[in-house]
């Protein structure tokens, strides 16, 4: 007689479960005369040796397919997909930079993400296929402790509808019975709340930074900087304008909620709060009229839109931004309680003379403004930087 163990008995009936499994599928793909195509085994991007990239998409019945992105560069030119016998469309573009970045296809006109990987981002008007290239230390995906990611809703009195934001938790938050300090960080104009962890790898940043000691545990808050739809060139009137719907629900909804229902230091030197364009630009109009809250404010690739004659929101009439804040910016009070208020600008941004013009008139109010400017242009690789050496100088 042959006795076999218990574990023996285990792979037996799993490899049987297995067995039937793969004939079950088998009879039914015949019965439905299903036949096997070049996407079922389509890799749709491929990290070539010399580092370039190529990206494939099956659809045998388009006409025209474009590759489409942002921070990619020259996508005008090189996008244009070839398409093959097999009906697979390709194009190779030269090397990226190391980071995150956002792609799609456009099929006959229609945007389309890539239905061969699960990595999305999404954005405030779409969403977006995810490609990270590896190679930049601070952003890497590490053997560290990390944080986590909660998708937060929550009731807005201010604005009478559900919203979402994003919050991490830093490495041991669940464990512990700690408070935390809190930066609140707002994405630009064409992202969402969830655009800091996906493209801007702020989760990964943050890990790094706590794991080497360059920056302390805190809490991230990623807010839904848009308040309602919103369309290039439409009129705003400017007592309406999204800035300031969200700073109504960030002062009656977004601080009060995370206060009450997660463990954070909630002192002003233990506050910080920055954004990214629209981002920045909205920080100012939270921070500036409530200093008495924020210890550290940082403003990336932004500043008081139309400050300089240009990229406003809204209309010119009436009172301009310094006129309408006067009274907070020349409060010299508030000013003593403010560690660091730091703006970083690429000089190939279309937003520089925002960021040079805004940091002039708040040097002219007596603030004591650090500032710098980079290479690049208006671009996630900037952003991300911009945050790893701004939370390295918070809550010291």
């Amino acid at each position: 007689m042959i006795r076999l163990k218990i574990s023996q008995l285990k792979i037996i009936k799993s490899i049987i479960l297995d067995l039937v499994l793969l004939l079950f599928f088998s009879s039914n793909l015949c019965s439905q005369n299903y036949q096997l195509t070049p996407n079922d085994t389509l890799t749709s991007v491929t990290l070539l040796p010399d580092s370039r990239i190529t990206f494939r998409i099956y659809a045998p019945k388009a006409s025209e397919v474009i590759l489409g992105g942002t921070d990619i560069p020259n996508l005008m030119n090189i996008g244009r997909m070839i398409k093959r016998e097999n009906g697979i469309w390709e194009v190779t573009i030269e090397p990226l930079e190391p980071g995150a970045y956002r792609y799609n296809y456009s099929v006959d006109g229609i945007s389309v993400i890539d239905p061969r990987r699960a990595e999305i981002s999404e954005s405030n008007m779409n969403i977006w296929s995810l490609l990270y290239i590896p190679g930049a230390e601070f952003m890497e995906t590490k053997n560290v402790p990390h944080g986590s990611l909660s998708e937060v809703t929550y009731y807005s009195n201010s604005l009478k509808h559900f919203r979402r934001m994003h919050v991490y938790t830093p490495p041991g938050y669940e464990t512990s019975m700690d408070k935390y300090p809190v930066l609140y960080l707002l994405h630009g104009i064409l992202d969402g709340d969830d655009s800091w962890m996906t493209v801007g790898r702020a989760g990964f940043i943050l890990d790094n930074l706590i794991a080497d000691k360059k920056a302390l545990p805190m809490i991230v808050i990623m807010p839904a900087c848009h308040t309602g739809p919103f369309r290039f060139g439409m009129p705003r009137d400017t007592s309406k304008q999204n800035v300031d719907e969200l700073v109504e629900d960030f002062r009656n909804d977004i601080k009060p909620y995370i206060e009450k229902n997660f463990r954070v230091l909630d002192e002003r030197k233990n506050t910080a709060i920055a954004g990214l364009s629209m981002g920045g630009a909205q920080t100012l109009n939270i921070a500036i009229p409530n200093l008495e809250d924020y210890a550290y404010i940082g403003v990336f690739s932004s500043g008081v839109f139309g400050i300089s004659g240009g990229n406003s929101f809204g209309s010119n009439s009436g009172q301009t931004w310094e006129e309408r804040n006067k009274k907070y910016l020349d409060d010299q009070k508030q000013k003593d309680g403010l560690e660091l208020i730091w703006f970083a600008t690429g000089k190939d941004d279309f937003l520089l003379e925002t960021s040079r013009a805004t940091v002039k008139a708040l040097k002219n109010h007596g603030f004591n403004v650090v500032y710098k400017e980079t290479s690049g242009g208006h671009t996630w690789s900037n952003w991300r930087e911009y945050l790893y050496e701004f939370a390295q100088q918070l809550f010291k």
